[in-house]
Formats: C-alpha cells, structure tokens, sequence
C-alpha cells in the first residue's frame, strides 16, 4: 500500500501542490489590487503588500537561512559511528593509540533509558512550540472585522506557561494531542528529513507572524516625539508606543528561532550513529558541544535582551496600588531585571568564548589560542547563580511588598499614584476638561423658558428602542428591508410655529433652526428573503440595495401617540421614487435624491450590475420598481480573465457560466462598511456606531446624498503609567472621521486631530490616505458629532481620575459612579445623551451629555459636556454640583416616582394583560444662566405582541414637583405656569421628609 507513494509521484504531487498555492495567491494579490484600485488607494496596497511580503521573505528566508546551516552543521559533525574510547596501558601509563579530539566523547554517556527521556521531552517541547506558534500566525492573519479593532495583539514569547495552556487545551481538541504524538513518532522513523521539513515550517510561520504585524515595524521606522517623557527612564512616550513594541517582536522571533535551532541540533546529535537500537549515546564530541555553545549563547543573548525589556514593561505593572511601576517595582525589580539581563549576557559572553575557542579558523586566533577557556570544564555555577536569581524576583517582591511597603504604603506609593494620575489623565485626554459649577438654585421661570426655547423643543422624547421598532412594523415595506439602528443627528429644520412643543410666548424664533432628529437607514437584508426566492440570481444580481431612509423629529408625536415623520415611506403622489416629506419645507431643506444603498452596516454580499437581469429598486403597491446601477462603484468583468480571478477569489464558479452578464457589468464587493473600511486602514479602531447622513455636496457630478459618518481612533496599549482599565488600550485619541458613500462606495479618511503623533506617524507612511477636515465638505462637517465610544471610554475612566490629589485618591475618597435608570422594566447604567442647548452663549450646540453620583449616594454630584460643533469640536466641560446641598439623583427622581401612589397607580392600571408600560430614559437637562436642573422621562405604551409603542405620557421634575401629563407642553405648563395647566395633569408636591427608597 505504501510503495505507492514513490518518491517520484511524492515529488510530483508537492509540486502540483506548490503551483496551486502560488496561483492562489497570485490571483488574490491581483483581485485585491483591483479591488483597492477601485476605491483610489492603489499606492496603499502597494505599501502595504510591498512590507508585507518583503518582511515575510526576509524573516522567512533568514530564519530558513539559520535553521537549515545548523542542521547542515551538526550533519556533519554528528556520530556517524559509535566512537571507540581510546585506553590506556596501566603499566606505561600512557595512550596506547591516539584519536582526534573530536572524535572523542567530552561529556557523559547516556543509557537508553535517558536518551528515550531527552529526546521525548525535546520532541515534545517542539510540538509544543509549533502548536503555539501555529496559533499565533493563524491569529495575526484571521482577524475579526466585527470588532473595533483588527490589529492582533503583540505575541508574547513562548514560556513554560504557553505550555500549560496548551496541555489544558489538549482535552478538548484531541487534533493537537494528535500532532504532538505525530512529531515524536517522525522524530523517531526519520528524523533529518522531518527535521528539515519543520525548519522549513517554523521559517514560514515566523515570516507570518512578523509580517502579519507589519503595521508595528513601520511605525519603528517612521516614530514622532510625543514631546512628553516618562517620569523613571526619562525617555520619550514615543519610544515606548513605537520602539519597544518592535524590540519585542524582535525578541519573540529571535527566541522562537534560537530555541528551536537548539532543540534541532540537539535532537541530531542524539539520535545519531543509530544511538536507540545501540540503547546507548556515547556523550558529546568537542565539536557538537561548541555548536551547542555557540546555540547556547544565541539563546541567552536573547534571554538577556527580554529581561532589559522587562524593565520597560514595569511601567505597564498591575501589581501595585495603581497600574504602573510601584515603590516594590522600582527599588527591588529594576534592580533584579538589571542583574539577570547582565548575568544573562555575560553567560551568553562565555558560551560564545567556549564555542568559538578552537572551532576552526578561530583556533588560530593567538589571543585564543594561548587562552586556557578551551582547557575549562562546563560548568553549570553561572545558571545556578543567574536561577537564583530569577528565584529572588519571584520570592522577595512579596516580601519587599509586606514588610517595606505596606506597613507605611501611602508614603511609599504617593510619587508613583501622582504619576498614574497625571498619565492617565493625559493618555485619555482628561487634563484638557475644564471645569465649571452650577449651583442648581432653581431659578427656572415661565420667561427664562422662553428665552430657551431652542433648548426645551429639542428634548428627547423619542429614542432609537421605540423608533426602531415602530420602523420595523410601519415602514420596513417589505421583509428584506431592514432597520439596522437610529442615530442621533441635528439638521437645519423649517420650524413651523403650530407645531412648537413649547409654553406659550412672544420670543421670535428663526424660520430655520437645528432641529435633534432620529435617521434610520432602510437597508437590504438578504438574509430575510424568503427561501424559496433564494437563488444566484436574486442574491447576486437582483437584490442588490436597500431604499431610503426615515427622518423624525426627538420632540414629537403624531397623531395616536407614534412618532412623527418629516421623511418616510417610498413614493408620493408626484414621483413614485421619491421618499415622502411631511411638507414641501422640508423636501427644500433635507435632500432625498438617490437614496439607494449599496454600501451599508447590514450589506453583506457581493453583486454584480449593469447585467441583464434588472436590479429591484423598491416596492410600488403590489409590484416592483426595476433599476440599473449607473454609479462608479464596481469592477469591470470584461474579459474572461477576470471572470475566473474573481470566480477563484470568491469561490463562485456560477460566475463562469453564467450568460447574464454584459460588456459593462461591474463586480461590486466588500460592501459592508465595517469590513471596507478595516482593509483600508487595518491599524486603526473604528467606533462601533456608524451614522447616516444626507446631505448635498456642490460640485459633485454623482447626484448621491447619503453618506456614512465612522469615526475612528488612533490607540495603543504602551503610554507608560497609564491605566486602560478594562480596555485593551491606555492611549486614545479620535483622530479620523470617515466618509463612505452609500451610493458609490468611496472612502475618504480625514485628520480631525493633527496633534496627535501617532495619525502623525501614520501620515508619514501614507501620504495619500489622508486629507486634513478642511478638504471636507461643509454640508458634511455640519453633521460631525463627539463619538459616544470615545465619551464612554473618557467618562469612566473619569469616575476615578477626576481626583489629582493622591492621599484622597488612594483613600477613593471622592470616587463616582455612572447612576442606574430603570428603562422597561429592567435596570440599566444611564446612557451618555446627546442635547441641543447653548453652553457659553446663545448660540445652540450639539452637545453629549451625562451625569455622576458618588459610589455612597444617589445624589446628583457632576455632569460632563462633550462639544461637536465648529471650532469648539472636542472640548470637554466638567459641571460639578455642590456637594453641601443635596441634589436629586437620576436613581433618586425615578424612585420618587415610582413611589407616588398617584403616579404608580397609573402606571399599575396601564400594565394590564396585553399590555405594558415602558419607563424611558431619564434626562437631566442642566441650565447654566439659570443655575437649574430639569429631569424629563417619557413613558410609552406598547402591546405584548406586535409591539408598536406610543409615547403616552411625559413625566417632568423640578425642584419639589413631579408632573406626568400627555405632552412635555402641558407638563412645563403645570410647573410654571399653573394657572394655565390642563386638568389631566397629575402634580406632586415632594415632601422634603419624605424618604426615599431606591431599588436594588
């Protein structure tokens, strides 16, 4: 059975095998060239493939290069034959024969039995490491492009603990348990041909790896001065983000290498001269013990560099109070990893004198040649020493941290918690807040209402839960459009004055003015096409697009309690394109043209335009409107060349048969946002909520006017002394807005944060990929809001490092938390919102907008702005509330509410059988030229099936009264201007006695 496989046809199938593989990524590279090519980023590629492959041949051909000599090395010097051992005669006390000290054994013999062990363990040991390093390159090029963030994580060297982890893996994934027995069953039949199949492995799977981190090893060699230095190496913050991430990766590489180099060598040694069926191995000769020492000395040096770098890495320690190098770290670790990367290199130093010493022409060199290092035994003192070493790193911090540290810790720990909170705050972008106070008097009057007006008609009765699923029962149309999300935007609105949600007044109001909105993007799903209509043809040349989008207003309601539309619906009585506007204001000022959309968040398959199946453009009535793509979007399929790369690249042979398509028919790929955007530019984090815009761009010959807005972060885990929390990185700045358009598919990157040095290093590598927000268009800059991933990540790091002085930081004295809301019937942490209101002036802003209690009371302690309009873009305001006066907490309000045995009775009537009530989110609107908070909750009304809510009921508190009436008008009416309220209202007067129970 086995004489089939000749080492002919063996030869011929590898070869046909090898032709395969380099067809395939032959026509990948080429599909993807034409791919970046479309989107106008063809140098990218280029830059990108260019660094990509060359480090994957430098790096696989050096290690290829290392591996492949030494084992050329010890073929030649290992035993071909078991040595005979020369004797000597008792009586004349000399050598009766003389054999070259080569040949001669200088280390013990091993028996059978010990020989089985090492070489087990060694073979055991390099399967180990192969399955270790398989994953890792399988991580690095297999990225995840649902996640914020595609870069892999830096690998970290292989230990003892990488082989524990993998052990515990081998349970349930017995295929490793399989390799492993496998590479010890080869290492036995025939070990030099496997072992050169495996240098030949780990050569290719380093290049991978280091390749795969491309984006690492070009910020090395294109680093910018953060200006900044870290407080114990005196070192720029640069040389950290950019230099020592690269000298690690160099340390993981050239560690994997040497050591399996090592186990390579030492394997051939002991296997050879048939040493097993011998049951014996006659030691080593001079020759392969200097080949081990020269291995030796490689891998300490190595050693010795991870240990210089382990004292950089002290400044990311989470062992001390707070994250970063301690008291315990700097005065007994430093000095420890000082010591053991000396020891290790002068070992490394000894090893190479011991190797070299008489190894061929550097037997020679007079000054070795008359050295007595060559007459030296092995000896294993400087191990023993440089072990006991390590021992002391892992005992005495423990001791140092009870006996030295604690007993007096705060004085001990305060320089190193000043330098976690100055960093922290720096890293996040905290020591750029400024801080104001409001007192929260309650100056709030009917007039100074009025004057407000702007601020009270933009408060968010509506969010995106209600929204959507109002959508997705009312205006979806049919099964494969889909409502992905709602986002927050403010647009330039006609007000009609009949239609005001406000009390009564004579302030005059612009005829245009910002006006907060929900957009909501009817996308394609093709997922919800029913089964018996999927087919090739509609998945890839039919349904091709979603169809419009909805546009409603925060503030109000339609008749029956749903919201109100400014757009929705396809088709009016004039144009069946066209999407339905509540007025002809309202068409002049929110452009609808076009409003296909091949590119979005839920567009998940390829297509193909221009064919001879017309593409479904949206539903009329009972039938359906035909289109043809005409944008520039798409690949030419040509010729029959490209028909087969794009067949091969996306394993869809249908594309070859197929007879529908034309001369101009066009491939349109990598549609979905997220994904297109993460090939372009795979070194930055994009924030997880895209939004939609329409908007019209002057001299645009495309007549598109939708367009998504992502924003995107440069981060790294490496700032010194800064905590990331429960982040996977401690360095943040939102550097990068993003435009797509949902018509054609471009991109376009532009630089919102040019101070920042890694978008500056990123701009060194690629010029072109850039354009400053100057090169964007205003009717797009407009609609640029203060991401919500970002204000996340900065306000928690907040409820902590707002306090800068250290007795009371340690102390947590003064810690905050985020306050909980009740949102249906569940419990949630409050939501950052965002309001329009005037901060410094009259004008009105967009602002992202949430509130803090402290970790021991519900009350209301401070709130945080974030800006998002024009030069105030980015700056943050801090509004701290007194803490002498006790001011209601969100959790406080909603328990007074839920208390009311008015308001509660309500509520309890409404959540009858069928039916429920749905408690919204809970707004705290601040005033600043007034000193007054107001708190504002909707509550709605929905079924238990079909769920399609209604607003039914507002809910205001201010100062000592809580009112519920059908509108916000008539809830603000009642608190001040009561002698004009509705009799419908419920008002509440709050006892200040009156305790207040809040719920677990």
């Amino acid at each position: 059975m086995f004489k089939f496989f000749t080492p002919s046809l063996t030869k011929f199938i590898t070869f046909l095998l090898g032709i395969g593989l380099i067809l395939e990524l032959v026509s990948r590279v080429i599909v993807e060239r034409l791919w970046f090519q479309e989107v106008g980023y063809v140098d990218i590629f280029a830059e990108q493939l260019s660094w990509q492959l060359g480090l994957w041949v430098i790096i696989s051909g050096f290690s290829w290069w290392f591996l492949w000599g030494n084992l050329r090395q010890a073929e030649r010097h290992k035993w071909h034959f078991i040595p005979q051992i020369p004797t000597k005669n008792k009586k004349r006390r000399k050598p009766l024969k003389q054999a070259k000290p080569q040949l001669i054994p200088e280390s013990p013999s091993l028996g059978l039995f010990w020989l089985i062990v090492f070489t087990i363990s060694l073979g055991c040991l390099m399967g180990f490491m192969l399955l270790y390093y398989s994953e890792v390159a399988y991580n690095v090029w297999t990225p995840d492009f649902t996640l914020p963030n595609i870069t892999p994580p830096l690998p970290t060297p292989f230990f003892l603990d990488s082989v524990a982890e993998i052990l515990s893996q081998l349970r349930n994934q017995l295929w490793k348990a399989g390799i492993m027995g496998g590479i010890i069953i080869v290492i036995f039949v025939n070990s030099q041909l496997y072992f050169k199949i495996i240098s030949l492995t780990f050569s290719i799977i380093f290049g991978l790896v280091l390749s795969g981190n491309w984006t690492r090893i070009l910020q090395y060699f294109y680093p910018t001065s953060f200006g900044e230095v870290d407080p114990q190496f005196s070192l720029d913050v640069g040389f950290y983000i950019f230099t020592l991430s690269f000298w690690r990766l160099v340390n993981f590489w050239l560690g994997g290498l040497f050591l399996v180099g090592f186990i390579l060598v030492s394997l051939t040694y002991l296997l050879s001269a048939n040493s097993l069926s011998q049951g014996k191995f006659p030691g080593f000769s001079r020759f392969q013990l200097r080949h081990l020492y020269i291995l030796g000395s490689l891998l300490m040096s190595v050693i010795g560099l991870y240990h210089w770098l382990a004292r950089y890495q002290l400044l990311y320690s989470t062992k001390g109070v707070v994250f970063g190098a301690s008291y315990t770290d700097i005065h007994f670790l430093l000095p420890i990893y000082t010591i053991a990367s000396v020891l290790a290199i002068l070992i490394s130093l000894w090893l190479l004198i011991k190797g070299i010493t008489g190894w061929g022409r550097y037997a020679q060199i007079p000054l070795l040649k008359r050295s007595k290092l060559k007459k030296l035994p092995f000896s294993p003192l400087p191990f023993v020493i440089y072990i006991t070493v390590i021992i002391i790193s892992f005992l005495g911090q423990q001791t140092v941290q009870s006996f030295i540290v604690e007993p007096n810790e705060l004085a001990r720990e305060t320089p190193y918690i000043e330098r976690s909170i100055a960093l922290t705050r720096n890293a996040f972008g905290l020591d750029k807040i400024q801080i104001k106070t409001l007192n929260a008097q309650g100056n709030l009057t009917a007039n100074a209402l009025n004057k407000n007006r702007l601020t009270i008609n933009n408060i968010r009765l509506w969010d995106s839960r209600p929204l959507l699923q109002t959508n997705r029962q009312l205006q979806q149309l049919r099964l494969y459009y889909k409502f992905n999300d709602a986002d927050i935007d403010r647009y330039g609105i006609p007000i009609e004055n009949d239609a005001q949600l406000t009390i009564e007044s004579d302030v005059k109001l612009p005829k245009i003015a910002k006006q907060q909105v929900l957009i909501a993007a009817r996308e394609l799903d093709y997922n919800e096409v029913p089964e018996q209509a999927k087919t090739w043809v509609n998945q890839h040349l039919v349904y091709t697009h979603g169809y419009g989008f909805t546009l409603s207003p925060v503030n109000r309601v339609a008749q029956g309690g749903l919201p109100f539309y400014f757009v929705q619906n396809i088709g009016t009585e004039n144009n069946a394109g066209d999407l339905q506007t509540s007025s002809n204001a309202i068409r002049d000022n929110i452009p609808i043209d076009n409003p296909r959309i091949y590119f979005g968040e839920s567009t998940d398959t390829y297509i193909m335009t221009n064919t001879e199946v017309k593409e479904l453009d949206y539903p009329s009535g009972q039938d359906n409107v035909y289109n043809v793509y005409n944008g520039s979007g798409g690949i030419e399929l040509k010729n029959w060349t490209r028909r087969l790369l794009f067949a091969n690249y996306l394993k869809d042979w249908q594309m070859i048969f197929t007879r529908n398509f034309t001369p101009d028919t066009k491939l349109i790929f990598r549609r979905n946002i997220n994904r297109r955007i993460r090939t372009l530019a795979p070194f930055l984090r994009f924030d997880r909520d895209p939004y939609l815009v329409t908007a019209e761009i002057k001299n645009k010959s495309e007549e598109t006017s939708l367009y998504w807005i992502i924003d995107a972060y440069t981060t790294s885990n490496r700032y010194p002394y800064s905590e990331p929390g429960d982040r996977p990185f401690n360095y943040i700045r939102n550097s990068v807005k993003i435009v797509i358009d949902a018509y054609n598919g471009d991109v376009n990157f532009y630089i919102v944060d040019p101070s920042d040095p890694l978008i500056q290093t990123w701009r060194k590598i690629f010029p072109t990929l850039f354009k400053p927000l100057s090169e964007m268009p205003i009717s797009l800059r407009v609609h640029i809001r203060y991401p919500k991933d970002l204000y996340n990540t900065q306000s928690e790091r907040l409820l902590t490092y707002h306090m800068t002085d250290p007795q009371v930081f340690y102390n947590r004295e003064d810690q905050w938390r985020i306050p909980q809301e009740i949102y249906g019937e569940n419990q949630q942490p409050i939501e950052p919102y965002y309001l329009l209101m005037s901060l410094t002036s009259e004008a009105q802003e967009f602002i992202l907008f949430s509130v803090y209690t402290p970790t021991s009371r519900n009350n209301l302690t401070a709130g945080l702005f974030a800006r998002s309009d024009g030069d105030n873009y980015g700056k943050m305001l801090l509004l701290e509330l007194p803490k002498q006066r006790v001011i209601y907490g969100p959790e406080q309000i909603e328990a007074l509410i839920n208390q009311d045995p008015v308001i509660s009775q309500q509520i309890s009537l409404w959540n009858r059988q069928g039916s429920r009530v749905i408690q919204g989110n809970l707004l705290v609107i601040p005033f600043f030229a007034e000193q007054s908070l107001l708190y504002v909750e909707p509550l709605y009304l929905e079924a238990e099936q079909n769920s399609l809510p209604t607003l039914a009921r507002v809910i205001v508190a201010y100062e000592n009264q809580i009112v519920m009436s059908e509108t916000l008008d008539e809830a603000l009416t009642s608190i001040f201007e009561p002698e004009k309220g509705d009799s419908s209202t419920i008002i509440r007067e709050l006892d200040p006695e009156e305790q207040i129970i809040i719920p677990n």
